[in-house]
C-alpha cells in the first residue's frame, strides 16, 4: 500500500484549529502551500502537548544553539478560521519534532494512525509492538518546516483554540455543558 507524504517546508500558513461547538469540537492541523490545502484530524490533548513541546523544544535550541527567539506575539495574529473545505486526510496517531540546526527550523510531522496503534488502544494485542519508538514508514504524514518566529505564533494560535472551549465548573473542573453538569464535588447535585 503506498504511502503519501505531504510536505510543507516552509507552509504558506500553518495552524491548529476546530470544527462543530464547544464540546463536540473537532480538532485539525491545517496547512496550505502551493496551492495544497492538507488537514490532518486529532485529539484536543495532542494539540496541547504539541503546544507545551514545542515550545520546550524552542528553549532547547536556544540553550544548545544559541538560536535566536523571537518574544511571544503581543497581538492576536491569525485569528482566522480554517479553510475550506476541511477534509480530514488522516487521523494524527503519532507525532514527531525535531529541530535543524543547519536551517534553525523545526519540523513538525504528523503520522497516521497505524494498525499497531489501533490494536493496543482496542487492547487487542497483548503483546508489544516490536517498533514502539519507529511509527512504521508506510504510513501517511504531513511534514511541516518551520521558522522560530511562525513556530511561536502556531503555539499562541494553539493555545488559544484549546482553551476556546467550555469553560470549567469552578468545583471540579469538568467541562461544563450548556445545561450544567452533575458535579462529583457537589454530591452529585446538578449545578
Amino acid at each position: 500500500m503506498t504511502h503519501q507524504v505531504h510536505a510543507f517546508e516552509p507552509p504558506e500558513r500553518f495552524v491548529a484549529g476546530t470544527v462543530g461547538p464547544p464540546g463536540e469540537r473537532t480538532f485539525f492541523l491545517q496547512a496550505r502551500g502551493g496551492g495544497r490545502l492538507v488537514s490532518v484530524a486529532l485529539e484536543k490533548v495532542q494539540v496541547s502537548l504539541l503546544a507545551e513541546k514545542l515550545e520546550e523544544l524552542l528553549t532547547e535550541a536556544q540553550r544548545r544553539f544559541g538560536v535566536e527567539l523571537p518574544e511571544a506575539p503581543a497581538s492576536v495574529g491569525d485569528n482566522d478560521p480554517l479553510e475550506t473545505p476541511v477534509d480530514e486526510e488522516f487521523r494524527v496517531g503519532t507525532l514527531g519534532l525535531a529541530f535543524d540546526a543547519d536551517t534553525a527550523t523545526v519540523v513538525i510531522e504528523a503520522i497516521a494512525v497505524g494498525e499497531a496503534e489501533t490494536e493496543i488502544e482496542l487492547g487487542e494485542s497483548e503483546e508489544e509492538p516490536d517498533d514502539v519508538d519507529e511509527p512504521d514508514e508506510d504510513l501517511d504524514r504531513l511534514r511541516v518546516r518551520l521558522t522560530p518566529e511562525a513556530t511561536r505564533e502556531f503555539i499562541e494560535r494553539a493555545r488559544r483554540v484549546v482553551n476556546a472551549g467550555r469553560p470549567p465548573c469552578p468545583l471540579c473542573g469538568q467541562p461544563l455543558d450548556p445545561a450544567g453538569h452533575l458535579c462529583p464535588r457537589n454530591n452529585g447535585y446538578h449545578r
